[in-house]
């Protein structure tokens, strides 16, 4: 009777840990959304210049670093908004060109930010209902992701149109799946550590909303 006790009251205190962590994650999510969006909006609004491939890249990279190190201290917290920030900043020219670009450019961010919505919140729903875990997806994820970046690296060095959005069409298949895993990972107790949990879901909602955004305009985008 003491072991059922134990066992009972270990599964609910799981329970608890991780219904915290979820919490967490979606509130800090939806807050680093905002600032990120905010940052993109002044970029936009002040006309902005795309900080390049490279500043971009380093700056991506350098403050994930930060990120990963500073997770388990209150230091997490200002890296995670300096990462959201830098990345809501090389947003707000890329979506200033496509509205530029197209007569129908603001039309095509819109669809593109309802469909990555959609599609966050439809696989999170499933993830969450689901009871399933996505943890043996793990290896394949990394593996197409590291891929998809090589080749979209190629893609831009030599200037390949058709590479650019086979890469596009690649990374809206991977982003859907990481927020599987990494939503299936928070409800399973694979993932403890909120920060991190965002971080990955907010990468995730970015690459899917660019890719969108890449592939709307090439299909839909009118001079």
């Amino acid at each position: 009777m003491t072991d059922q006790r134990t066992l009972t009251a270990d599964r609910a205190q799981s329970a608890l840990a991780t219904n915290k962590v979820l919490r967490n994650t979606y509130a800090l999510l939806s807050l680093t959304l905002l600032f990120s969006g905010a940052v993109a909006g002044v970029a936009m609004a002040v006309n902005a210049p795309h900080p390049g491939l490279i500043i971009t890249l380093v700056g991506y990279f350098g403050l994930l670093f930060a990120v990963e190190k500073t997770k388990n201290s209150g230091w997490g917290l200002v890296t995670v908004f300096g990462l959201t920030g830098f990345m809501g900043y090389t947003l707000g020219p890329i979506l200033s060109a496509y509205i530029g670009a197209f007569s129908n450019g603001g039309q095509i961010v819109m669809l593109a930010m309802g469909g990555t919505g959609a599609i966050f919140l439809g696989l999170s729903a499933y993830a969450l209902t689901s009871g399933r875990r996505f943890n043996q997806w793990a290896g394949a994820l990394f593996v197409g992701i590291l891929v998809a970046f090589v080749l979209g690296l190629g893609a831009v060095l030599f200037n390949v149109p058709a590479l650019s959005l086979a890469v596009s069409a690649m990374f809206v298949l991977l982003m859907s799946g990481l927020i599987l895993y990494q939503t299936g990972e928070i409800v399973h107790g694979g993932e403890t550590n909120y920060i991190s949990a965002t971080v990955t879901l907010f990468v995730s909602i970015y690459n899917l909303f660019l890719s969108l955004l890449q592939l709307l305009g090439a299909f839909m985008g009118e001079d």
